[in-house]
């Protein structure tokens, strides 16, 4: 197992872990990205602010805070040599007055903090870019500690902790059509994203649960990264194709005899583990639509999959073949060889109002499939609509409303069944999840959004018996109402 870095090291990455996407492209003969993802644009929904990770940075407050904004004037002369900075924060009400495993309101809030060195500025250093990024969470999760789901009912939520996210070189070729990046890297900044999902608070609508629950540690994701190798090749025609090879479990906690809480494994974000079994997710993408002047609506297909090469644990059988149920059991899985999956992204602009290239309704569909015997979440589906500038002089406010499905499979099922053979007491067998989200974004100053949510969650838990329930129902369906504000600078 690798060690994390000294004490030392993990605060001076910390303390410099400051992160910025380009706010806006010059021109440089490379492609220029605007979507989440780092692809075209192809959703006129884009909301102005997200807390998924793909989302990247829009607009900051900065303007309107007059003087206040940049008062030694450094951010200009920054950017001139080659640096760029931003912090994006964020803070989450939440609270669910009826269903879940209790009822009760939390606050969580999150501070990100990113750098972009151009090298090519500050070095001569053609296509050449480095990038950091580190979060500071506090406060207490919802799903976590009240409404015990799978599909995560915020983002942001996280163990307190503040840790480097991710810590990357990239490495532009033959005039952008070909990006290497190397370092310690997310792949829900990049892999199985839509765009017009980015609005929305749930946890699932960024790096989805199927992954988050099938993949040791949750997957090279949100609030853990993995150090990787990721190439992508944009050959024009609105094709492109990218590939990442990760180390396969960000934080060790897929290895017999550890702690299962993978973000305690690793509190700083600066394990940089090397020598688990490798991970592979791969996609690729056709844009559509996205040429300057189309007048045909924009939009993108996606197909993509993933190989993780590790052994796993069975979700119903021991390693003599009985029911991990059986009182004979040796109560230790059985060894799988491997998880993989596949998945398919839809993502459409479907009315574009008169002659505003950002205002107008998105749809987007994603769905995604996990046969092999690993897997909690076996079939996955979510989809919803997004319409940024529907209310006169609210140009810039974003409303949507959401669906996501996470069906378990089928061990996960049989194990409920076994349990129920064995102990001959009734209990609730697990089937699957379902969330629904509608929300509303609203820009009270460039830079500065207010967010009301709303979200029923069904069967929480895919159907689980309630802890804390002597009868041992199922936990109820759970309403959430939330607020969330997001400062970007």
């Amino acid at each position: 197992m690798s060690r994390p870095v000294s004490g030392a090291l993990s605060a001076v990455l910390v303390a410099t872990a400051l992160a910025c996407p380009p706010a806006a492209a010059e021109p440089t003969g490379r492609p220029v990205f605007e979507g989440a993802g780092g692809d075209p644009r192809v959703s006129v929904a884009q909301p102005e602010s997200t807390s998924q990770a793909s989302g990247g940075y829009v607009r900051s407050i900065e303007p309107s805070l007059g003087s206040f904004g940049d008062p030694l004037g450094l951010r200009p002369l920054l950017k001139r040599q080659g640096i760029e900075y931003s912090l994006t924060y964020i803070t989450d009400l939440l609270g669910n007055p009826v269903g879940g495993i209790r009822q009760g309101a939390i606050v969580e809030d999150r501070l990100n903090l990113r750098l972009n060195l151009d090298l090519q500025r500050l070095a001569g250093w053609d296509g050449a870019t480095v990038h950091a990024n580190a979060y500071f969470i506090h406060g207490t999760g919802l799903s976590r500690y009240y409404v015990g789901n799978l599909l995560t009912t915020s983002v942001i939520e996280a163990l307190p902790s503040s840790r480097l996210y991710v810590l990357w070189f990239d490495q532009q070729l033959f005039d952008g059509t070909l990006g290497l990046r190397i370092g310690q890297q997310a792949a829900d900044t990049e892999f199985f994203v839509s765009q017009t999902a980015t609005l929305f608070v749930n946890a699932t609508f960024g790096w989805p649960a199927i992954t988050g629950l099938d993949l040791p540690s949750g997957g090279p994701a949100y609030p853990l990264a993995a150090p990787a190798i990721r190439a992508k090749y944009v050959p024009g025609n609105g094709f492109s194709l990218q590939a990442g090879l990760y180390d396969g479990d960000p934080a060790g906690a897929n290895r017999p005899g550890d702690d299962p809480e993978a973000q305690r494994l690793d509190r700083t974000g600066t394990n940089f583990r090397t020598r688990d079994p490798a991970l592979v997710v791969a996609e690729a993408t056709y844009a559509f639509n996205t040429e300057q002047g189309a007048k045909a609506l924009p939009g993108d297909i996606t197909l993509g999959g993933w190989q993780h090469f590790g052994r796993f644990e069975s979700l119903r059988l021991d390693n003599t073949g009985l029911s991990l149920a059986d009182p004979n059991s040796t109560g230790i899985g059985r060894r799988l060889r491997g998880n993989a999956g596949i998945y398919a992204i839809y993502d459409q602009t479907l009315y574009r109002e008169s002659g505003k290239d950002d205002e107008g309704l998105g749809f987007f569909v994603r769905a995604a499939w996990s046969p092999t015997r690993s897997s909690l979440v076996s079939a996955y589906l979510d989809t919803g609509l997004a319409y940024k500038g529907l209310f006169d002089g609210r140009d810039d406010d974003t409303v949507g409303i959401s669906l996501a499905h996470a069906r378990l499979s089928d061990d996960a099922r049989r194990a409920d069944i076994d349990t129920i053979v064995v102990t001959g007491m009734p209990m609730p067998r697990r089937r699957a999840e379902t969330v629904i989200e509608a929300t509303y974004q609203a820009v009270v100053v460039p830079g500065f959004t207010v967010q009301p949510d709303v979200q029923l969650i069904l069967h929480p838990g895919g159907g689980i018996a309630n802890p804390r329930d002597p009868e041992g129902r199922r936990v109820r369906n759970a309403g959430v109402l939330g607020l969330r504000a997001t400062v970007q600078y």
